[in-house]
């Protein structure tokens, strides 16, 4: 079926045939004239009735469905994405659901978790079944299940260097409700911003926002984040993952540890821990230990089971200074009546019986051999290319050439069924480094990221 579509350029304009189209297809979307659904002219039919090359509009098309303006599906041609009326556009390279027709999806999100102790949970489920209480069919306790934050003290004390007791202890829904919880406090103290790293994570500057939070991006680089910029703002709170920074996978320096916890009692703040990647770490040598163990009394420590079991869990857990954590307990009770308590007592075995400690190696194990499988295509195929930061966590940051075209790089990847997420998607503000990719690798098979990285290369050969 030959289609025709109305689309115009102007040959002698500063602005290139390409994205000319690119601006003219968004802006009939954004008018309504083009409608979700609606099926595009071919690449080859467009470029005939406009009298340019093929790979002009092929560029097009493929930024615009990186945006997520477009999608385009095998057999069925690329067509206007099936968006609601009236909200945004949300990237499709920053959402977490499949791509059609992708083969290697090497976003540091949506496919890319851990396999699941199926065997090992259903054991500890049971178990919690068997020795539950009737209290524990009731509503839980606000702050978490008592055997839960048991376990949960004694493992993040011996794993992480946490300084908190049973009683310092909630268990949240995930990481998301933690932060929610936190800015609902920080809003009725009069704190109405937060600094959060640059680059850093897309989703918590939105989810901030959403909430009455603006999010100050600081800079980060080698030694992580900024603390020199942070203390020139004024700020009362940040958000930081000293661990293993996301998405560059630095760590922060010792001199920023403690720069960072005395700019914290120096101005009476707060600083939040995102511990992103638990204890995923199989870089050479220790992990470093937590933040909060230098100053429990200004820091937040939260956790998560996502990156470690699955987000369907929704389980995460904070600690928080005493006067703290009852004020975020009493901000939670406005809005829910905890998380399910039956979770939380299976999880407790698995931590418990050291269940929880071996899943973590087989983790580790695994993510480790697909770090190497990266590291070596990376030199192989993208030989100008290097992978940075730690060996932790499930993805990581690889640099480009500073000439590379990161933006057509990405687009040319997802035609040719390779998704991947470029460095700039994760800054807040203009970047000046170098382009980026942020890989996401431990699912994968060791084959699946050759195979993936090959691709990127003859994309950028091109």
């Amino acid at each position: 079926m030959s289609l025709h579509m109305a689309v115009e350029v102007v040959r002698d304009s500063e602005v290139s045939l390409t994205a000319q189209i690119q601006r003219f297809i968004k802006g009939e979307i954004a008018a309504g004239s083009l409608h979700a659904g609606t099926r595009l002219p071919s690449s080859r039919r467009l470029a005939d009735d406009l009298d340019v090359s093929r790979s002009v509009v092929v560029e097009a098309y493929g930024q615009l469905v990186a945006e997520g303006y477009l999608e385009a599906v095998q057999g069925a041609g690329t067509r206007v994405v099936g968006h609601l009326a009236g909200q945004p556009v949300v990237p499709a390279l920053l959402r977490e659901d499949r791509v059609p027709g992708a083969r290697w999806d090497l976003r540091p999100g949506g496919g890319n978790l851990p396999d699941f102790p199926r065997r090992e949970w259903l054991s500890c489920y049971e178990r919690a079944l068997r020795s539950a209480a009737p209290s524990a069919h009731a509503y839980p306790p606000l702050a978490g299940a008592p055997g839960l934050r048991l376990e949960l003290a004694q493992y993040l004390g011996r794993a992480r260097g946490v300084r908190a007791t049973a009683e310092g202890l909630a268990v949240v829904g995930g990481f998301s409700q933690a932060l929610g919880l936190l800015c609902g406090v920080l809003r009725r103290d009069g704190v109405d911003a937060i600094g959060v790293e640059d680059p850093g994570h897309p989703g918590q500057r939105q989810f901030l926002l959403e909430r009455g939070v603006r999010p100050v991006p600081l800079p980060v680089d080698e030694a992580g984040l900024d603390v020199t910029a942070l203390a020139a703002t004024g700020l009362r709170a940040v958000l930081v993952t000293p661990a293993h920074q996301f998405p560059t996978g630095v760590t922060l320096s010792p001199d920023r540890r403690e720069h960072l916890v005395r700019w914290a009692r120096d101005v009476g703040g707060l600083i939040v821990e995102d511990d992103y990647d638990g204890g995923l770490w199989y870089e050479p040598g220790p992990r470093p230990l937590a933040l909060q163990r230098l100053e429990p009394d200004h820091v937040v420590y939260a956790g998560t089971a996502s990156k470690l079991l699955a987000p369907g869990l929704r389980l995460g857990w904070l600690a928080a200074p005493p006067g703290l954590l009852d004020r975020l307990l009493r901000e939670r009770a406005r809005h829910d009546l905890g998380t399910e308590s039956l979770t939380q007592l299976a999880f407790a075995e698995l931590l418990r019986g050291g269940l929880f400690d071996r899943h973590l190696r087989r983790l580790n194990a695994r993510a480790r051999t697909r770090r190497h499988a990266l590291e070596e295509a990376v030199r192989r195929h993208l030989p100008d290319a290097e992978v940075l930061g730690r060996a932790a966590g499930l993805h990581a940051y690889v640099r480009l050439p500073r000439h590379t075209d990161e933006t057509a790089l990405v687009a040319g990847a997802l035609l040719r069924s390779v998704v991947v997420r470029g460095g700039a998607a994760f800054h807040a503000r203009p970047r000046g480094g170098a382009p980026a990719l942020v890989v996401g690798h431990a699912h994968l098979p060791r084959s699946g990221i050759t195979e993936a990285v090959r691709v990127l290369a003859r994309v950028r050969s091109r």
